[in-house]
């Protein structure tokens, strides 16, 4: 079988533009398919691409214009309303969500169109709240090294694109103001809305995201969808994000094929047209989807382990005629390893990694084995001057010399020089900005440390009610500071209340009710102390917050908390 991208075998397809930015060649001609570019779909139906990660689209109705998704931020939408400004005056009465990654702009239109209602699905605020909360500095620092939003602008490492838009963020929308404001009228299942005088029936249709929907405006013939990307779908994203499973994506792809639209426009990439067309592209698009998960179970249930799968399936060459089912956003042979966990979990049946020894053990033993640092050093510099697989050998001899021990700045800068080459020489936009992410950290060009400390920001805790911003701390815990701990904390500021039970090592979130101690005082300073501006110990002597109980066991237990205000 053949291939549609992936990482190519030497540096033949790479090529450098005039700001010397260093890429496969294919990932400069992806990035000008998505250049910022206003469509006129239909009459009255608009899509601007280009002006962030995401489209912002626009359809008349009879009472006025629907907007479709907002953006990353509040100076994004207003770009996006400058352009609608140039083809009507018409006020916009509604606005849809096709899902919660792009409704950060949303101020930008409540504040000075007449908006009546807000349309989305209702699982959209628990999936904005999952990943700024627990998880928030690893999904940061995942959108940090897949968007490559601290690469320069320009040199061998500067950003080329991300694969479904020119960057995470445009420069010119900072200082990039949220802007979300939440849905009015929401829904979980297949309904018809009557929107902006215009009959909408929505179909949830998971894809990237589990509150993904799609709208189908019939007497526009128009679907707007979450579902055919500009690039083969994202199974996995290198960022970090639950699973996708392709089956489901498969029932909202036949959905959107079952429509006959004579217009197709996405969350991302340029809008289609033509019912033949769309019908033939979208049929190619879900086929490459169901043929990773067919061939995934495939070798699967003939013993093949996660690295098996990824060498031995391979998009066939068809896949290569549109590049709607290329490999510029994320790779085939990472979204088969991520179905095959998706099905049965992270063991694949690979002895070696049953009980595997920890990183720093493994890599000593491993470069050990193989003759000593030195030897293990020269190999690698070999590998990188091999056609073929050479690059791929030389990022686990490097990663070794790295992970073990007596690991210093040459092995690490060994790493970086591999991690550059896969850069540039995969097709993926993910891979590229990843690979040169993590290089320049390896050779201190650019730190990534603070994006793997984990503080919550004023804005943060001050939008989330008491109880939710206490039992994040939960975290926090350094359970090696709680042995032999028993104490339950209630915790009081103003009418609101709520606790945490320090204990068996955990800090439990409750409701404060049988709490042994008690603190006291004002919302203001809580948030002081879990921004990181205050301690909880200063905020106790001050006066400001009174505990009421065993003060010394009180702080005790906090102190466990490997955060600032606290420890």
């Amino acid at each position: 079988m053949g291939d549609t991208g992936g990482v190519r075998p030497d540096d033949r397809s790479v090529t450098t533009d005039a700001n010397g930015r260093t890429a496969d060649a294919s990932l400069f001609e992806q990035t000008e398919r998505l250049r910022r570019r206003w469509f006129e779909v239909a009459d009255g139906a608009w899509c601007l691409v280009g002006n962030g990660l995401s489209n912002q689209s626009f359809i008349r109705g009879p009472e006025g214009i629907i907007a479709i998704d907002t953006g990353e931020c509040v100076e994004e939408m207003s770009a996006a309303l400058a352009e609608l400004r140039t083809v009507t005056d018409e006020p916009i009465v509604a606005v849809l969500y096709t899902h919660f990654h792009y409704v950060n702009g949303t101020a930008a239109i409540t504040d000075v169109e007449p908006v009546t209602a807000i349309h989305g699905h209702a699982r959209i605020a628990a999936n904005l709240d999952r990943s700024a909360s627990e998880i928030a500095p690893a999904y940061g620092r995942g959108i940090v090294e897949q968007f490559g939003i601290t690469l320069p602008d320009d040199g061998p490492d500067a950003l080329v694109g991300v694969g479904l838009g020119l960057a995470f963020r445009q420069p010119d929308h900072a200082p990039f103001t949220p802007g979300y404001v939440p849905a009015t009228e929401t829904f979980d299942d297949d309904c018809t809305r009557r929107v902006a005088g215009l009959e909408v029936h929505v179909h949830p249709a998971p894809s990237d995201a589990d509150d993904s929907v799609t709208y189908w405006f019939p007497e526009l013939a128009i679907a707007v969808h979450n579902l055919v990307w500009p690039a083969l779908f994202n199974v996995f994203a290198i960022r970090g994000e639950e699973y996708r499973d392709p089956r489901r994506l498969l029932d909202g792809l036949d959905h959107l094929r079952s429509l006959g639209a004579d217009h197709l426009v996405g969350t991302h990439g340029p809008p289609m047209s033509g019912a033949s067309d769309i019908a033939r592209r979208v049929t190619a698009y879900r086929d490459s989807i169901q043929f990773l998960w067919d061939q995934t179970a495939r070798w699967t249930n003939r013993g093949c382990t996660g690295p098996e799968l990824a060498r031995r399936i391979r998009l066939p060459e068809s896949f290569g005629d549109d590049w709607i089912t290329q490999q510029h956003y994320g790779l085939a042979e990472h979204h088969v390893r991520q179905i095959r966990t998706g099905l049965f979990g992270f063991f694949d049946g690979d002895p070696g990694q049953l009980l595997p020894l920890g990183p720093a053990d493994r890599a000593d033993r491993y470069v050990d084995a193989l003759g000593g640092p030195d030897t293990v050093r020269e190999s690698a510099r070999a590998a990188l001057g091999e056609p073929g697989d050479g690059v791929r050998w030389a990022l686990e001899l490097a990663a070794h010399l790295t992970s073990r021990t007596g690991a210093d700045q040459a092995d690490r800068d060994l790493l970086a020089e591999a991690l550059r080459t896969a850069a540039r020489r995969t097709t993926s936009a993910n891979v590229r900005n990843w690979c040169l992410t993590r290089a320049r950290d390896l050779d201190g060009t650019a730190s990534l440390h603070r994006f793997r400390v984990h503080r919550l920001s004023r804005r943060q805790v001050e939008s989330w009610p008491l109880d939710r911003a206490i039992a994040v701390l939960r975290v926090f815990v350094d359970p090696g500071r709680l042995t032999a701990v028993d104490v339950h904390v209630a915790i009081e500021a103003g009418d609101d209340r709520c606790g945490l039970h320090f204990r068996n090592h955990v800090a439990c979130p409750t409701d404060g009710v049988g709490a042994t101690a008690t603190i006291r005082g004002g919302r203001a300073v809580w948030d002081d102390v879990l921004a990181g501006d205050a301690t909880l110990s200063d905020a106790v002597d001050s006066g400001d917050l009174r505990v009421d109980g065993d003060v010394q066991r009180v702080l005790a237990a906090f102190a466990a908390l490997d955060h600032p205000g606290f420890g």
